[in-house]
């Protein structure tokens, strides 16, 4: 019988095993991240969403919801997966195709609850106005119970019959309502009136309120002209129940985000940095092993063999076996089995079925599939290609397209991608609806972004006006020189000149000769002339004055005009003496000025010139000098050839940049750097040596010819040829493919002859032809068209817009004008009519402006007479002016009285600088070069079918149609299309930087998917065990679930790995079609199947803009091991959502203006964060949350020298602050310009102190740091009064301010244990300073309790990593950065001075101490390494070799303890000077910043990494930013102090020893006597508030893991 039983137990024990073995592997890891603010309505984030691809769908899909409501009621079911059901059908309707898709996808990330967000605020602020305290936090409550308002201005209308009584009072006599803001993102109903009483409902869709309200104010809006209707969605907390259950819908949940990354990162243990209080429960953590570790194997080697056969490599041998151990993630991988790693994945990529998904699983589980990838062969064929590949782009780069547009992968998040996309699929929706098929445009999308430069040439060719000083290739100076110009490819030191005898360089100045700027350079030309630079030189004289009366087109000019009396001197020299001369006579000209004490400023003297030309001429001439000059000065003699050089310059555009250098035609103004002819002519270099290396430039190749004739444009205007960033495009693709009233009724002027030719270049002129500068944009117009006859290619279409008439009889009476111009041009009496037309238009047009009504029959007669005309001028006629004035307001965002020129799109508003017609050409030219070319070369290619006539005839407007030809009606079609579709590809934003993927071969190595008709197209070049992929490929999975993209991803791993390439766990968060329909427990990353017994670090990979934190964590993120969880299954943590960033760069005149003090606001409150502006990049960021933010200067110097760029700038009325919105999860980034005040140019922002601790001029005001929960701190206080009873009887004195940072259960223990040891050395008030992100939520509650029982203040502070600043990857590496590299901008602005304390160390002394002691002026104060520890000689890396030799003498510090000068700090830029140095030292990998600190050298490497930041870099920069090196009491270690200085200790520091390796915490015990009453102390502390002792507060227990002698972290924690 128990035979019989046996195996049956056998089976149940197995069972019973099998059970524990599950119970202990099956854990599980789950982070959630929520917002800040709690869940909005899904339904009113629908109606945001259609609403971003045009305001019309948010008030269809008002309309359409109500409708259902109306006839469903409550029929249909009220659960949230049906609600989202209906919302998501609704909204889709309302798009086409992939938006639809988008739209659903953008739902589920809840995409636009932050745009709600932004009208709780604003609902908050209408209620604040008229003093109705709502209550609430995110939401404010209905006043008087109302759940929607009308917003009036004067009123607040609570009640239907209010609102009615207000709309019926505006038929009579106007109100005086106070102005209502209203802001871009507002919607306002399609048929308001743009310029009336401002009515904003606020209310949500879905209460009966809001359908009452809409319903009149809509209806109010179509039959009357005095009302705009603007709606803000809003629900008022506790208005839910009145609104239907699909209006509720998501409101007051937790709002779980997506769109971030999770990583459990492989925790490196040999400094056994754990909490022994949370792993009593589990038994010892020590290690009895007492087998020799030099005879283990190690990842292939056992070392103990190595030093039997290399003794004398013993040093070498042992740091190789560190380095090894400190890599260590699989016991079983050895060092060959790891190197084809990259290769063996890519295989199994490209095998798979599914291979993305199987590259997600790769990379974010690699830990765990090592092994086995290891154990793969290698397919050579695949590895061959992959090879081949990598002979064009490096090994485990990574490279990201979309439609052929590089993207950022660095930056990417899924947000950002998410924008991209919908930008794409929105144009190409655009498109398609111009019945363009869908494979044009698949070619249209994928056109690449043209580069748009400031510097343009401009061609300034002129034998008669540009006056040349030399000829490199005709004069005999230069007949020694070398003709070769394959010189210009051989090597040269920088700066370094090649003499070769051809003009390769024209430096052609243009100056008013009689300005001491313009006499100057001509002084600095000759310079470079008679010491041979290799340039021909040349000027290009004007006057200002002739300029002057150009502009004023008034034709009169000064008799006696300085400038033309000097340029008319000048010919006469030239003609005479010749050239060199007549630059001669400039340069005594100045000479004779510099001498003259009386001389003025800006301008030379008359006498001077006289004095000049005397002595210029000589012995010329038989006549005298005086008498040659009295002629030429009172004579006709030159005066028109000086005259015409104006016009010359006037007419090139360069009236408004002089003095300016033409570096072959390239325009450089006195601003800039290339204004020095030698930083243009090394600009040049580099293009005329590739067009030589390209043999487009030979020896007989005229240089200057070719750049012109290419690149040349015939006038130069920086409002038309400026950078992207300054030119504003629109796309009118909608308006044309939904044949718009204003749009259809538009007609054309074009050249005669023109009529059957596409013509790809459209004018919109918007004029106002009751102004004078409207009438003039018209005139010049004609001229432009006219001058177009002369050029046989130029093909363009002028239509006029013209929106400042109320009457249409005005314009027919100036289009009359028109008529008779064109009329006599026709019969070919152009000639004879030209002068006269442009010289009576102006009076004509003005006199028209001021005409009175025309009779009805004399309109007819006129508008009868015009049409008659029409078969060879088309203009428009619009006899609705409002409706115009409307369209353009809306499409353009131009005002009435407003003159512009739309281009293709491109809005070019005219100014005080009025357009001409040649700007109309360089307008059409860079137009058409830029954005049109290839978009006609891809429309004229458009085999169209399926076409039907009316949809031709629909987008033209011409008379009699039937009566033209079908090649007419053809191009006047294709010409709306191109203008349609350039419009629409020159609106949107993208990167202009483009690769050639197809040159990479995709045939045995790459992921490729076609999709026909998709209008995506994914390239991507990705190494797939790289940390960037881990996140790039659950983004491109997304776009393949969602939108079915075509796809091609080249796989490009390293070529030879010398180490496991991913250490990590990862999962990137994103939401689920199913879990969001069935209303889940919304996105999360969850990690099964983890190592049970390996120590991890959780960390999160969120967007830049995002700052986040931990809130709920019962368990230590920086140690987790799962197999201590005990009976929990489930290891849970969520993080929120604490800000979005503000960042911006900030710059005057291109300089940033360092110190600059920002503020950061709302409507009602002023002050929230501020901050400085660095001198790195200009940057500056500030915490903010969705709203509307007032970003401003500063009251105090910052606001007393500066104000921002704008209207009225450097005045009293100048600007001081601009409005900043945030409305999505991408933060926002802002460009801010500033100028300073007038008469305080000379003013310094930053004043250093001098010797004596004195301000050299006025002191710096400055203000209080923002406390509230939006804050960059949390400030805390024990005590109102300064005084706070304690073990002292009273605290008092300065406050001591202590910084200090902890992650993790351990050193947040250290960290009470320190506090209390500064607590009880010194009587004085202390303030602890803490970086709140890393901070536990345990530990965050906990202090707040311990600030009032022992009497101290702190605050939490916090700072986002620049985006521009090299990023480190690993958590501790970012945690010592933010000790040393934002001390400027961390703190607020009043704090002076600061200590750092390590969290592991215990203060023997008076801090106070410390604090009080003279520095001596320098920014820091460290304690240098003690050196009377001889056990340690062998590991104090600075006394030899690189560190030696850069210290020069210096000591090396220890970073434990320091002082920071704040004030001193920020005066001499010392963050600014700490943070250069690390950017260019971290990009290096062999460099110090490295943050791994190692002395590695072996036979086959020499690598120097730096592990310690926070010491390795102020050290490494003290030659710049200087340290005061403290008495060596004040930090004792006893890895690097002897035994001897011990009892003088000041504090004593638990700093590594890279010897013993010894654990913190039995280290602790052992070194500081009164450690473990203190730790105690804090124990009982924290177990009396929280209610539980740290051992049971953590369940979980680390055990301790093996031991080495790894020196790699030789200065972790020193």
């Amino acid at each position: 019988m128990s035979k019989a039983l046996l195996p049956l137990l056998a089976w149940v024990a197995i069972l019973v095993l099998a059970a524990a073995a599950a119970h202990r592997l099956h854990k599980n890891v789950i982070v959630e991240l929520h917002a800040k603010w709690s869940g909005t309505s899904l339904l009113l984030e629908m109606g945001e969403l259609v609403a971003k691809e045009r305001d019309d769908n948010f008030w269809k899909f008002i309309d359409s919801w109500i409708e259902r409501e109306e006839k469903e009621s409550q029929s249909s079911s009220n659960s949230t997966s049906n609600c989202l059901e209906q919302i998501l059908s609704q909204g889709s309707a309302l798009l086409d195709g992939h938006l639809a898709s988008l739209l659903d996808l953008s739902l589920s990330l809840r995409s636009a609850s932050p745009k709600l967000v932004v009208y709780a605020q604003l609902a908050q602020e209408s209620l604040s106005a008229f003093n109705l305290h709502s209550g609430g936090s995110d939401r404010p409550r209905p006043p008087r119970q109302k759940c929607c308002w009308v917003d009036v201005g004067s009123s607040l209308l609570l009640e239907e019959s209010e609102l009615l009584h207000w709309l019926k009072s505006l038929s009579g006599e106007p109100l005086l309502d106070k102005a209502l803001n209203l802001f871009e993102f507002d919607h306002v109903y399609p048929q308001s009136a743009s310029f009336a009483y401002t009515a904003i409902l606020y209310g949500a869709l879905g209460t009966p309120c809001f359908k009452r309200f809409h319903s009149i104010l809509s209806d109010s809006s179509k039959t009357q002209d005095l009302v705009r209707y603007v709606a803000r969605p809003f629900l008022p907390d506790g208005c839910e129940e009145s609104c239907s259950a699909c209006s509720k819908a998501g409101v007051g949940e937790p709002l779980n985000l997506a769109g971030y990354g999770v990583e459990l990162a492989l925790k490196n243990m040999e400094y056994k940095a754990i909490d022994d209080s949370e792993v009593k429960a589990g038994g010892s953590s020590e290690d009895t092993s007492a087998e020799d570790p030099l005879a283990q194997e190690v990842r292939g080697f056992i070392f103990s063999r190595l030093l039997e056969r290399k003794p004398h490599l013993e040093g070498e041998l042992m740091t190789f076996r560190d380095q090894l151990l400190s890599s260590e993630i699989s016991d079983s991988m050895n060092v060959w089995e790891v190197k084809d790693l990259g290769y063996q994945a890519a295989q199994r990529i490209v095998g798979a079925s599914e291979p993305l998904r199987l590259m997600q699983e790769l990379n974010q589980n690699f830990p765990n599939l090592v092994s086995s990838l290891s154990r793969m062969k290698i397919n050579e064929t695949i590895k061959q290609e992959i090879v081949s590949n990598q002979q064009m782009i490096s090994p485990g780069r990574n490279l990201l397209a979309i439609n052929g547009a590089l993207v950022n992968p660095e930056s990417l998040d899924l947000f950002t991608l998410i924008h991209m996309v919908h930008q794409e699929l929105s144009f190409a929706d655009k498109i398609l609806k111009m019945k363009v098929p869908s494979s044009s445009v698949s070619k249209l999308l994928r056109l690449p972004e043209p580069v748009e430069s400031v510097a343009v040439r401009v061609d300034f060719r002129s034998k008669d006006f540009v006056h040349y000083l030399n000829d490199l290739e005709e004069d005999n100076k230069y007949n020694r020189w070398r003709t070769n110009l394959n010189e210009l490819l051989m090597p040269a030191f920088p700066g370094q000149l090649r003499y070769i005898r051809k003009n390769l360089y024209h430096a052609v100045y243009v100056l008013d000769p009689v300005s001491v700027r313009g006499l100057r350079t001509v002084e600095m030309i000759l310079h470079y002339y008679h010491n041979n630079l290799p340039m021909r030189f040349g000027l290009i004289l004007l006057s200002a004055a002739d300029l002057h009366s150009l502009d004023e087109e008034n034709g009169a000019r000064e008799k006696d005009d300085l400038s033309s009396l000097m340029i008319r001197l000048f010919l006469y020299v030239k003609n005479t003496g010749g050239v060199y001369n007549a630059f001669e006579f400039l340069k005594n000209v100045r000479v004779l000025d510099s001498y003259s004490e009386d001389s003025e400023e800006n301008y030379t003297e008359a006498r001077h010139i006289e004095e000049g030309f005397v002595k210029s001429l000589g012995t010329m001439t038989k006549t005298s000098a005086m008498e040659v000059f009295s002629k030429l000065k009172n004579g006709e003699d030159y005066r028109r050839e000086a005259f015409e050089s104006s016009q010359f310059v006037y007419r090139l555009g360069l009236s408004e940049v002089y003095p300016c250098l033409l570096m072959n035609g390239l325009v450089y103004g006195e601003s800039q750097p290339q204004f020095s002819v030698m930083a243009a002519m090394n600009e040049e270099l580099p293009k005329i040596q590739e067009m030589v290396y390209f043999g487009q430039i030979h020896s007989r190749t005229d240089v200057l010819d070719k750049f012109l004739a290419e690149e040349g444009l015939k006038r130069y205007n920086p409002k038309i040829a400026g950078t992207g960033k300054d030119s504003k495009y629109v796309s009118v693709a909608l308006v044309v493919s939904e044949s718009h009233p204003v749009v259809c009724s538009l007609q054309y002027l074009h050249t005669p002859g023109t009529e059957d030719d596409v013509k790809p270049v459209t004018h919109w002129l918007l004029v106002d032809l009751t102004k004078e500068s409207g009438i003039r944009l018209l005139t010049q117009g004609v001229r432009y068209i006219v001058s177009c006859i002369k050029v046989l290619n130029t093909k363009v279409l002028l239509s006029l817009f013209s929106y400042g008439f109320l009457f249409s009889s005005r314009r027919a009476k100036y289009l009359r004008l028109l008529h008779s111009f064109l009329t006599h041009y026709k019969s070919g009496t152009f000639g004879e009519v030209l002068h006269l037309y442009l010289s009576t238009a102006k009076e004509m047009g003005l006199d028209i402006a001021k005409e009175a009504i025309l009779e009805s029959s004399t309109l007819s007669t006129q508008l009868l007479q015009f049409h008659k005309v029409m078969d060879f001028v088309s203009i428009s006629m619009l006899t609705n002016s409002l409706q115009e004035k409307k369209f353009v307001a809306e499409l353009f965002g131009i005002r009435p009285g407003i003159n512009a020129v739309v281009t293709n799109g491109r809005i070019s508003i005219q100014d005080s600088k009025p357009f001409i017609a040649e700007d109309l050409m360089l307008l059409e030219s860079l137009m058409y070069r830029r954005r049109i070319k290839d978009v006609r070369e891809i429309i004229e290619d458009v085999k169209w079918e399926g076409l039907e006539p009316d949809d031709i005839t629909r987008y033209v407007n011409l008379i009699n149609v039937a009566f033209l030809s079908y090649f007419v009606v053809l191009s006047a079609y294709l010409s709306t299309v191109i203008m349609a579709v350039s419009s629409t590809m020159a609106s949107r934003t993208r990167s202009s930087e483009t690769a050639q993927f197809e040159l990479l071969k995709a045939d045995h190595s790459a992921i490729v998917r076609h999709v026909d008709g998709s209008p995506i197209q994914i390239d991507a070049v990705i190494n797939p065990l790289s940390a960037l992929a881990q996140r790039l490929t659950p983004l491109l999975l997304m776009l393949e679930e969602w939108l079915h993209p075509s796809i091609r991803i080249v796989l490009n791993p390293m070529s030879s790995l010398g180490d496991v390439p991913l250490k990590n766990f990862y999962r990137y968060v994103l939401p689920s079609k199913e879990e969001f329909l069935s209303g889940g427990i919304g996105p999360h990353a969850r990690f099964s199947n983890m190592p049970p017994s390996k120590t991890l670090t959780l960390n999160l990979d969120v967007p830049e803009p995002w700052l986040v934190e931990p809130v709920v964590a019962i368990h230590d993120l920086d140690n987790i091991v799962l197999e201590k969880l005990d009976d929990e299954r489930t290891l849970h943590a969520v993080f929120e959502l604490e800000a979005l960033m503000i960042t911006g760069h900030c710059y005057e005149h291109n300089e940033p203006p360092r110190g600059l003090q920002l503020i950061l606001g709302t409507k009602q409150h002023a002050h929230v964060v501020d901050t400085i502006v660095m001198a790195n990049l200009g940057y500056f960021q500030l915490k903010a949350a969705p709203g509307v933010w007032t970003l401003g200067l500063a009251r105090g110097r910052s606001s007393e020298l500066y104000t921002l760029q704008g209207h009225k700038q450097g005045t009293d009325e100048g600007p001081i602050s601009k409005q900043i919105l945030v409305a999505d999860m991408r933060g926002e980034l802002v460009h801010l310009e500033v100028v300073k005040r007038r008469g305080m140019e000379d003013e310094k922002l930053l004043v250093v102190d001098d010797d004596n601790g004195k301000k050299t001029s006025l002191s710096v005001c400055f203000f209080e740091w923002a406390a509230n929960i939006m804050g960059t701190g949390e400030k805390k206080t024990s005590k109102q009064n300064t005084s706070v009873k304690f073990y002292f009887t009273t605290r008092h004195g300065e406050t001591i301010n202590i910084f200090s940072v902890a992650s993790g259960h351990l050193y947040e223990r250290f960290l009470k244990i320190m506090m209390l040891s500064v607590l009880k050395n010194t009587r004085r008030p202390v303030k602890f300073w803490f970086i709140k992100n890393y901070l536990s939520p345990q530990f965050k509650n906990l202090i707040p309790h311990m600030a009032v029982e022992y009497g101290f203040e702190y605050e939490l502070v916090t700072y986002k990593w620049p985006t521009w600043l090299h990023k480190q990857t690993e958590k501790q590496r970012i945690i010592w950065a933010y000790k040393i590299l934002f001390l400027d901008v961390i703190f607020p602005l009043s704090l002076k001075k600061v200590i750092f304390v390590d969290a592991d160390q215990i203060v023997r002394a008076d801090m106070g101490e410390l604090y009080d002691m003279d520095i001596k002026g320098r920014p820091l104060a460290y304690t240098p390494f003690c050196d009377n520890n001889k056990d340690m000689d062998g590991y104090r890396f600075w006394s030899q070799g690189f560190w030696k030799e850069h210290l020069q003498g210096k000591p090396y510090h220890i970073s434990a303890l320091y002082v920071v000068d704040l004030d001193k700090f920020r005066q001499t830029a010392a963050g600014d000077n700490l943070r250069v140095f690390y950017e260019n030292l971290s990009k290096d990998p062999n460099s110090l910043s490295n943050l791994d600190q190692v002395r590695f050298e072996v036979e086959l490497f020499l690598i120097f990494f730096s592990h310690n930041l926070k010491q390795d870099l102020p050290n490494y920069a003290q030659h710049t930013v200087p340290i005061y090196s403290l008495p060596q009491e004040w930090l004792w270690c006893e890895s690097w102090c002897g035994n001897a200085t011990k009892g003088r200790a000041k504090t004593i520091d638990l700093c590594n020893n890279p010897m013993t390796k010894e654990p913190k915490l039995q280290g602790a015990r052992r070194i500081v006597q009164e450690w473990p009453a203190l730790d105690e102390e804090a124990q009982l502390f924290t177990k009396r508030i929280l209610g539980k002792g740290r051992d049971e507060e953590n369940t979980m227990q680390v055990p301790k893991e093996p031991s080495s002698t790894n020196d790699a972290d030789v200065k972790d924690e020193l």
